[in-house]
């Protein structure tokens, strides 16, 4: 067997390890904007939706991710690209909630962000130890691993605010954790978006 054909088999190997990971971190991100999304709704909290949002962008990009996978360099530019502008949306439709919520008054129950956000904390450790193997393996990783990594810190904020919500009697300590949420969400993106330029140059370089 020629160098060339073993080099094949190896590429394809991992090819097929990164879409089996992206499927397993895709599903885990569909069951946690289900379950952040309706208990978000029940317990009239704003952070558990920016976390449920946010979940959906990161299935978006997970999906893009997937698509990417055994394409070129600037195929997985191109994804990781789209994954950053998602993310800014979903970012200002965020904002756009908070401010709704705000104005129309919200009461959140604290115990109930910090279970849910303790619950999907756990679920983003296996999602990182999934995507962990992976990440150096092109932007479009890079972009699904700078996701999680913020959802990570968004659960943080969730379990603090929700603290909050319970010692202070008052709905403030969640709509501050829902603007944090969209800071989060949108360094998130505008990085995502820096890496995809990088790699499309550096493609572009390569060709020439």
């Amino acid at each position: 067997m020629s160098g060339d054909e073993e080099a094949e088999i190896r590429l394809d190997a991992r090819n097929v390890a990164e879409r089996r990971t992206l499927r397993w971190v895709l599903g885990i991100n569909f069951v946690q904007v289900f379950v952040a999304g309706t208990v978000g709704i029940l317990a009239d909290s704003t952070g558990l939706l920016g976390a449920a949002l946010d979940n959906l962008g990161d299935a978006a990009v997970y999906a893009v991710s997937l698509y990417a996978v055994g394409r070129t360099a600037v195929a997985k530019a191109r994804a990781a690209n789209l994954s950053g502008i998602l993310l800014i949306v979903l970012a200002f439709g965020l904002l756009a909630e908070v401010l709704r919520r705000y104005f129309a008054g919200a009461e959140p129950i604290g115990l109930a962000m910090i279970v849910t956000a303790l619950a999907n904390a756990a679920t983003n450790v296996i999602c990182l130890r999934l995507l962990r193997a992976h990440r150096a393996h092109g932007v479009h990783f890079k972009a699904s691993w700078i996701f999680t990594t913020n959802d990570m810190l968004a659960n943080a904020g969730i379990v603090l605010s929700g603290l909050l919500v319970m010692f202070l009697k008052s709905p403030i300590p969640d709509l501050v954790i829902g603007v944090v949420v969209v800071a989060i969400v949108l360094k998130g993106g505008v990085e995502i978006l820096k890496e995809a330029r990088e790699a499309r140059y550096s493609a572009q370089e390569q060709d020439e």
